[in-house]
């Protein structure tokens, strides 16, 4: 019998500080609850499936009767980023923290880079992706030097203007770098940003792209794949799993388009996952501490939830998720945070039970390979 799971990851919806945030510098955060502040936030749907109920969100009163299972997942690896909260999604717990470069990348990492690729570098510094084109845009324009940045994620990142640097030939030095940063130095992600424009008017175009860390272990994706079963990747989830154990992909420009691919995901006959990822959270709206943006782009969501839920077979499962926080309230910062996600999951066979308080992300790998009936060992337990 074929079934299916959309496990559907919105990027950087935090459900509220965890015990541990204050190591992280994110004591107080709570994505969602500052999201609610926008005149947008209306989150009718995801509130009849029990988000409201969920552990630990006390703002909101939630429904006396849920139509969905929900919990509250903690993140027990050692991290706040992309990588490190989808890897433990589908298995892995990472106990040490994936390296960062608060003070810029060392010469052991850039005198190879520089002399592979035949360019210098400006920047080499933590800064937002849109100030560092600002500051850096003309110099690069003028000498074709690369801006080399990161951020307070484990990131390696490649910004040039289109007419300077073509953007193939700028993956092309992403995969350079990837090479590179190995051993102590391999950080989650190399990403390329390419922009265009003119000198006070640059801006980044969508044709980014991640060259990710391999996961270190099997995850619920290369159980699934060697299992014979169908793994779709929806946005970034290729790019996350560097291709692991995904079986088709489509890469997507924003939740609209992520939102639209996973309902024609739903009209197709497939046996297995279609992982989903919406950026827009993340990278719009909480790096930005844009809470009205935030607020709206949830309620967008929620205002597609009915489609969704109606496009489900009767053994279907739809799977509700984030990866980490990224509070638009929190001033002090515009980084990840350290928070508790939520996990709503939703199906005709599936009976709506408080979940709890899970130990770790990788409940939901645990229970998308029970479900499958797929064989594979995971650091989760299934719910």
């Amino acid at each position: 019998m074929k079934r299916r799971i959309f496990l559907i990851v919105l990027d950087s919806v935090g459900i509220g500080a965890m015990e541990d945030a204050a190591e992280f510098g994110d004591a107080g955060c709570n994505t969602l609850r500052s999201a609610s502040r926008s005149s947008r936030f209306r989150l009718t749907n995801m509130e009849k499936l029990g988000l409201f109920n969920i552990d630990g969100i006390d703002w909101k009163k939630g429904v006396e009767k849920p139509l969905a299972s929900y919990g509250r997942m903690k993140e027990a690896s050692r991290g706040k980023d992309t990588t490190i909260g989808h890897w433990e999604i589908a298995g892995i717990i990472s106990r040490e923290p994936l390296p960062v470069y608060p003070d810029g990348f060392p010469e052991e990492v850039l005198e190879p880079f520089r002399k592979r690729t035949g360019r210098d570098v400006l920047c080499n510094a933590p800064y937002s992706g849109t100030e560092v084109i600002k500051e850096f845009g003309d110099e690069h324009v003028r000498t074709g030097k690369l801006i080399v940045y990161t951020s307070a994620d484990s990131v390696f990142q490649i910004a040039a203007h289109e007419e300077v640097v073509p953007v193939e030939t700028l993956y092309q030095y992403c995969g350079i770098a990837r090479e590179i940063l190995s051993g102590r130095h391999s950080v989650g992600r190399v990403i390329a940003r390419p922009f265009i424009g003119e000198s006070g008017n640059y801006t980044r175009t969508p044709r980014r792209h991640d060259f990710s860390l391999e996961p270190p272990a099997d995850t619920m994706l290369d159980h699934l794949k060697r299992a014979g079963k169908d793994v779709i990747g929806v946005g970034k989830i290729k790019d996350i799993f560097a291709g692991r154990g995904i079986t088709s992909y489509v890469y997507t420009k924003g939740n609209d388009e992520g939102i639209l691919k996973t309902l024609e995901y739903m009209k197709q006959d497939f046996d297995g996952l279609c992982f989903v990822n919406l950026v827009d959270y993340d990278m719009l709206y909480g790096h930005r501490n844009d809470i009205e943006g935030y607020g709206r782009a949830l309620t967008e969501f929620d205002q597609a939830l009915p489609e969704l839920m109606a496009g489900l077979g009767q053994d279907d499962i739809l799977m509700i998720t984030a990866d980490h926080g990224c509070d638009p309230g929190y001033l002090a910062s515009t980084d990840h945070s350290r928070e508790y996600t939520p996990f709503l999951m939703y199906g005709r066979n599936v009976a709506p039970v408080n979940l709890g308080t899970r130990e770790t992300f990788a409940d939901i790998g645990a229970t998308v390979l029970k479900y499958l009936n797929v064989p594979g060992e995971t650091a989760g337990t299934p719910v």
